[in-house]
C-alpha cells in the first residue's frame, strides 16, 4: 500500500489523533508494523510526563487522566489468551445480571480520555442484528473493543481492512468472529427464497457454511459459518501474521439470544 492510499485510508477514522495518523506510510504486517508504531510514537518510553501514569503503553501518548491511565484499558491484557479471557468474564458477568457497578470504562471521564485516541484490546467481526450489542454482551465500555457489523457476520474486503487497521494498527489483541442463534441472515440463505432489494447478496459468503450441515439445521449453519468467516480472515497477510508472531488470536463465538451467553467455536 503506498503512503498516499494509506494516509486517505486512515482519514476515514474520526478517532484518529494526528501522533497515530502518522502512521499510515508505514502499514506492513506483524512485528515489524508493530515496531514501526513504537518507533513512531517515540517508543515505550513515550508515555505521558509528570502525569503520573506509568502503564508504559505506547499508545498512551500523554492523553490518560491525571490519576488512573483511561486511553488504553485500565489494566490492558498483555497477550491474546488474556485479551480472551477478558471477554469470557465479562459475558460471565453480563450472563449473571452482574455487571461492573461502576465501569472503570463507562463514563465521562473515559469519554473524554479516549477522544485523542484508541487502543482497544479486542476486536470483533459481529452479525449487524440489534440484539447483539457486543460492548454489552460481553461488559466493556468506550474504547475497549474494536467492533465491525455486518448481516451475517461475513467477511468482505472493507471488513478485512477495518480489522486490520484494529488489530495490526490499534493493537487488538483478539479477533473474534461472532454469530448468534436464531440469525436471519443464515435462515434466509438456507431457504433460499426472494428477498427484496439486494439482500440476496449476502447469500453468497453464507451458502458454504449451510452447504456443509443438513437441510433445515439452522443452529448448525450458524456454527458453521462463523468457522467459514474465522477462515476468511485467515487469508489476510497482516492477519495471519500477527497470528503467527503470537501477537493475535483468531477465535470464534455464537451468541445465545435466550440466555446472552457466548459458546466459543474452535
Amino acid at each position: 500500500m503506498s503512503s498516499r492510499n494509506a494516509a486517505t485510508a486512515l482519514r476515514m477514522f474520526a478517532t484518529l489523533g494526528r501522533s497515530q495518523a502518522g502512521e499510515a506510510s508505514m502499514m506492513g504486517t506483524g512485528s515489524s508494523l508493530l515496531a514501526q508504531r513504537a518507533a513512531a510514537l517515540g517508543g515505550a518510553s513515550a508515555v505521558n510526563k509528570g502525569c503520573g501514569c506509568h502503564c508504559g503503553r505506547v499508545a498512551c501518548m500523554g492523553a490518560c487522566m491525571p490519576t488512573r491511565h483511561l486511553h488504553a484499558h485500565p489494566t490492558p491484557p498483555t497477550d491474546p489468551d488474556q485479551a480472551l479471557e477478558y471477554l469470557r468474564e465479562g459475558n460471565k458477568r453480563f450472563v449473571n445480571n452482574k455487571p461492573y457497578d461502576t465501569h472503570p470504562t463507562r463514563n465521562l471521564d473515559r469519554v473524554k480520555a479516549t477522544a485523542g485516541g484508541q487502543a482497544p484490546f479486542a476486536a470483533f467481526l459481529s452479525c449487524a442484528d440489534s440484539r447483539v450489542p457486543v460492548e454489552i454482551v460481553f461488559d466493556q465500555g468506550f474504547g475497549d473493543v474494536f467492533v465491525t457489523r455486518v448481516a451475517g457476520n461475513i467477511v468482505t474486503n472493507e471488513i478485512t481492512a477495518s480489522l486490520e487497521f484494529g488489530t495490526a494498527v490499534l493493537g487488538s489483541k483478539v479477533l473474534m468472529v461472532l454469530g448468534h442463534s436464531a440469525c436471519g441472515a443464515v435462515a434466509a440463505t438456507m431457504n433460499g427464497g426472494a428477498v427484496p432489494g439486494v439482500i440476496s447478496s449476502l447469500y453468497y459468503s453464507i451458502s458454504p457454511a449451510c452447504k456443509k450441515v443438513k437441510a433445515g439445521d439452522v443452529d448448525g449453519a450458524i456454527s458453521e459459518n462463523v468457522k467459514v468467516q474465522m477462515e476468511q480472515l485467515k487469508v489476510s497477510p497482516v492477519l495471519q501474521g500477527l497470528v503467527k508472531e503470537g501477537k493475535l488470536k483468531i477465535v470464534g463465538g455464537v451468541y445465545d439470544l435466550a440466555t446472552g451467553k457466548v459458546t466459543e467455536i474452535a
